[in-house]
């Protein structure tokens, strides 16, 4: 495995730490090759100095080689860990810490992957440009599967795409702390679509197709406005039960296309029953 870190010196520390500080986030190890916890924490900060190398650089500073260094900086115990950003040190801690503790201070400090493609969703949103930026927010929450902000972004863009049961799903996965303005907004925004979803026509239809459950023009009435109220799910099973029944209706079938290329990029919804359809057909 090729090394991972940079040895840093009196002469390009400027470069490595304050420089780099502002490209990267930088961790600084501290060390001496008589230290022996220095031995256990430095293939600990090479995995994820390499896991993150996008985002981090190691820089390595052994203390008996370079003393000033190490006066300069203050170090009175090894190893010393200094975490530095934008010039300055935001972090750090002495002695051996275990790698799950120290990934999640990295977290705390450098972006997740998802972050560029998280603020593209949420400037779309706010340029109420929702399909988009429910595909981006999708995408974002697929490479941070545990990011609050992310799982709100999409609830947000799913909810304004109609996609309320994604929308309903993605809340109740935000834990009490989280539960801050942003999800107070998100299901005030729920509860508006939902009662806008359940109007007296549509419940109307329900009731007669209720009366008359083998009736297809009605079943396809009821998809069609189900559909444009944002009830996609419900939309879709409805023309689907249909096509498993019969795949020979040729109005069920255009409606089953038209709904499908109708939702946004990247809805989990449209795989689901675009791969129904494709087993139906072949």
């Amino acid at each position: 495995m090729a090394q991972v870190g940079i040895n840093v010196t009196a002469e390009n520390f400027q470069q490595i730490i304050l420089e780099g500080s502002k490209q990267k986030l930088v961790i600084v190890d501290f060390w001496a090759d008589w230290c022996e916890p220095c031995k256990q924490l430095m293939p600990i900060l090479e995995k994820l100095a390499a896991e993150y190398s996008d985002r981090v650089t190691l820089a390595k500073i052994d203390c008996e080689a370079q003393q000033q260094l190490a006066a300069q900086f203050g170090i009175r115990s090894l190893p010393t860990v200094a975490f530095f950003k934008d010039g300055q040190p935001v972090d750090g801690f002495a002695g051996v810490e275990p790698e799950a503790s120290i990934r999640a201070r990295i977290e705390q400090h450098v972006p997740g992957p998802g972050a560029d493609v998280l603020q593209q969703a949420q400037q779309l949103l706010q340029n109420e440009q929702f399909q988009d930026a429910y595909a981006l927010a999708k995408q974002a929450l697929d490479l941070q599967p545990n990011d609050t902000e992310a799982k709100l972004t999409l609830a947000d863009a799913a909810c304004s795409v109609g996609r309320l049961e994604q929308t309903e799903t993605l809340l109740a996965e935000i834990g009490l702390a989280d539960q801050d303005s942003y999800y107070q907004h998100v299901v005030s925004k729920l509860q508006i679509a939902k009662q806008a979803a359940d109007s007296p026509e549509l419940q109307a239809l329900q009731e007669q197709l209720a009366a008359d459950p083998d009736n297809l023009e009605l079943q396809l009435e009821l998809a069609g406005k189900l559909y444009q109220v944002q009830r996609m799910e419900e939309a879709l099973e409805i023309v689907f039960t249909i096509l498993r029944r019969d795949f020979s209706v040729a109005e069920a079938k255009k409606q089953a296309l038209d709904m499908l290329n109708g939702l946004p990029k990247g809805d989990p919804l449209a795989s689901k029953y675009r791969r129904q359809l494709y087993s139906m057909m072949y």
